[in-house]
């Protein structure tokens, strides 16, 4: 299959995305205020051995901005995977693109065969007060001074830290995060949580579960993982060590070896 980069109108929307290579299907989420670019390390190489599949989820990178209207970015997800034509798929998210991958999961077990969670988010999850407090501070930022200056506090976020000692890779995660509009900082938002329990149900995930965190990242997602790890019955869990929060792209070897080798043992059974 030869790689396309398009536009597709779903659900109101459009949505930005890359479709190639050949074999059962992979798809990419990427994480909060980032976009399709984040995958840079990963999307070549993937396409080797699967039909891989990355987009921008509504408001961030090239796809649309959110409007008025509710939307929710499981239904995104499973809009765009319909217009590919693909009914079963592997599903890779990082943070908040976890939190989309687990929630597909529970909505569409049937769709979904396994499961690549990378220092995810969790919906449901009741944040700390700390973490919350800087959430917030960024939305004020936005608001009483500019996105920029919103950009640049986000950036010098704790879980940024060990992605900004190199220099080349603070680069990329900047012009990454200089195209995101800053729109959920300035509007209240349309997105809805997914048709789910405030606790989401993780035991019900029954297929084969890869949770790989960065052993840097901080104590918030490191609860998550725990919740996770003791709640998804078929679930490895992978601790990439010197790594923070953006695994994929401070150990991009490691990481690509770690979900190709996951991918690869599955048995035939999981992707009838």
């Amino acid at each position: 299959m030869e790689q396309i980069a398009d536009m597709v109108t779903i659900n109101g929307t459009h949505l930005y995305y890359e479709h190639a290579g050949s074999g059962h299907p992979l798809v990419l989420i990427h994480g909060f205020t980032l976009d399709t670019r984040m995958w840079e390390d990963q999307f070549a190489i993937f396409t080797q051995h699967y039909q891989a599949i990355r987009y921008d989820m509504r408001g961030f990178g090239r796809s649309a901005l959110p409007t008025e209207e509710p939307f929710t970015a499981v239904e995104d997800l499973r809009a765009l995977l319909d217009t590919l034509g693909v009914s079963r798929t592997f599903v890779l998210g990082l943070s908040r693109g976890g939190h989309v991958a687990i929630d597909f999961a529970l909505m569409y077990p049937e769709r979904t065969c396994a499961l690549v969670l990378v220092d995810p988010a969790l919906g449901g999850w009741t944040w700390s007060e700390a973490f919350s407090q800087s959430m917030r501070e960024l939305e004020i930022t936005a608001q009483t001074q500019d996105v920029d200056a919103a950009r640049q506090r986000w950036l010098a976020h704790p879980f940024f830290l060990p992605a900004r000692e190199r220099p080349e890779l603070a680069e990329r995660l900047a012009q990454i995060v200089a195209s995101y509009s800053g729109w959920s900082w300035l509007h209240a938002s349309s997105e809805q949580d997914a048709n789910l329990p405030d606790l989401r149900p993780l035991e019900r995930i029954s297929i084969p579960t890869l949770l790989m965190m960065g052993e840097r990242d901080i104590d918030e997602f490191q609860a998550i993982a725990d919740r996770i790890a003791g709640a998804i019955p078929h679930l490895t869990k992978l601790v990439l060590p010197g790594v923070g929060h953006m695994a994929n792209m401070e150990a991009p070897e490691a990481f690509n070896e770690a979900v190709l080798h996951f991918l690869g043992n599955l048995k035939h059974h999981h992707l009838e």
